[in-house]
């Protein structure tokens, strides 16, 4: 059974956040594939920009940071230099500033240290499934996907669990700030000037930053030097340390991305559990346990794309970029590619070779959080297998409305217990 039929006409505006509550555009993307690989779309509320479409061209010049540079900003939305200075992160940045800031925390996010969290994720999940399974009929994306991001996210930065649904909301309304289910501050519906200087143009960024020079306060106080926040405001070998804004910003981006990668991989999860019923039985086998996860992620897509910039003129299928503009990675359509993915909208939890893109594979910018994503998604299968026979839709699912976050805000399913 396939589990989702695209739906759009082939002719979606991508633009318009609104095309994406029904999910991404794939017979959009298929026709730019096939017809226009390199297509320019002008836009009413900004400048134009470049979709790269193919998965093997965005594998291309996903490698080319002297060419295409994340300096500019990685959303489609125009701001001043300005206003780039104030809200970027490590992930607007190019080599080799991108890996100094990278080399200062990703040890924290070593495979060593990310599987040293097993037993702990599984206990996670115990708790988080067993509250969930007390009912038939549930929110999948509230009850199950939400939480255990969530709570992994407290033991990473080091803040009480009760402050969770606090920081998530506040994550959410960052990174969903175009989603009025998310946020009072719609990014395409409002004026946004007061707040053009925070992080993602949201006054979550503010409150966020907020919550972190307090909680930093807290743990020099107590002489806490563990964990993620402690590394990146070490100085760097040329002695220099990242700036107020840096932290700040560095802050909101692990609250918002750290946690929305992994939410919206599980939602789509058990999406396709409840589409697709032999893929339970393939779960309790143990068959796929280490092949799942990055399929699961490949489907998911919670990046729908990043944009890049132009640094000189290029060429590609008979199209000129020129020095300045805009060009759009969309991962959305590179991880539908039945160029590079056989049936690719079928949930193959055994595929292998599987060169997905979610993770901004090919390139410096290669997701840090990646096998932390990978380990919550496999034990969270692997412990919501043991406890059901059974699942299945008890409604419609609905998307983020968002052309840049991909993702299932709403999920309901009906389980039957084992």
């Amino acid at each position: 059974m396939t589990i989702w039929t695209p739906s759009d006409d082939g002719q979606a505006d991508l633009t318009s956040h609104d095309t994406f509550v029904s999910g991404p555009p794939h017979n959009t993307f298929a026709r730019m594939r096939a017809e226009d690989p390199m297509a320019w779309t002008e836009w009413d509320a900004g400048e134009g920009f470049w979709s790269v479409t193919r998965h093997a061209d965005i594998l291309t010049l996903n490698r080319q940071t002297d060419l295409l540079s994340s300096a500019r900003g990685i959303r489609m939305e125009d701001q001043t230099y300005e206003e780039y200075l104030a809200r970027r992160t490590f992930q607007e940045t190019d080599p080799p500033e991108h890996t100094r800031t990278r080399m200062k925390v990703m040890k924290a996010f070593s495979p060593r240290v990310v599987g040293a969290f097993e037993e702990q994720i599984r206990d996670l999940c115990d708790t988080i499934l067993d509250q969930a399974l007390q009912h038939d009929t549930f929110d999948a994306t509230k009850l199950i996907a939400r939480q255990l991001p969530m709570l992994m996210l407290g033991r990473i930065i080091g803040t009480p669990d009760e402050d969770l649904p606090w920081l998530v909301e506040k994550g959410d309304a960052l990174i969903a700030n175009t989603d009025p289910d998310f946020t009072e501050h719609v990014l395409d519906r409002m004026t946004t000037d007061e707040y053009r200087l925070m992080p993602f143009n949201s006054p979550a960024g503010a409150e966020l930053y907020n919550y972190a020079k307090d909680l930093m306060a807290s743990k020099a106080a107590r002489g806490d030097t563990e964990g993620v926040l402690h590394l990146i405001l070490q100085p760097d070998e040329n002695g220099e340390t990242i700036s107020e804004t840096e932290f700040r910003n560095f802050f909101c981006l692990l609250v918002a991305a750290g946690n929305d990668t992994t939410r919206y991989s599980i939602a789509a999860g058990i999406q396709a559990m409840a589409h697709q019923p032999e893929l339970l039985a393939q779960i309790q086998s143990g068959a796929v346990d280490d092949t799942m996860a990055d399929e699961i992620i490949r489907w998911a897509t919670p990046a729908l794309y990043f944009r890049r910039t132009a640094t000189r003129d290029f060429d590609m299928h008979g199209k000129t970029v020129k020095a300045g503009d805009k060009v759009l990675y969309w991962f959305a359509s590179g991880n539908r590619d039945d160029a590079a993915f056989d049936d690719p909208f079928r949930v193959d939890l055994a595929r292998k070779p599987n060169k997905h893109l979610s993770f901004g594979q090919g390139g410096p910018h290669l997701c840090l959080g990646m096998h932390l994503a990978r380990l919550e998604v496999r034990v969270l299968f692997q412990e919501l297998a043991k406890r059901i026979s059974g699942i299945e839709p008890a409604g419609e699912h609905k998307f983020l409305r968002s052309n840049f976050v991909g993702g299932i805000k709403e999920l309901p399913v009906r389980v039957t217990r084992a």
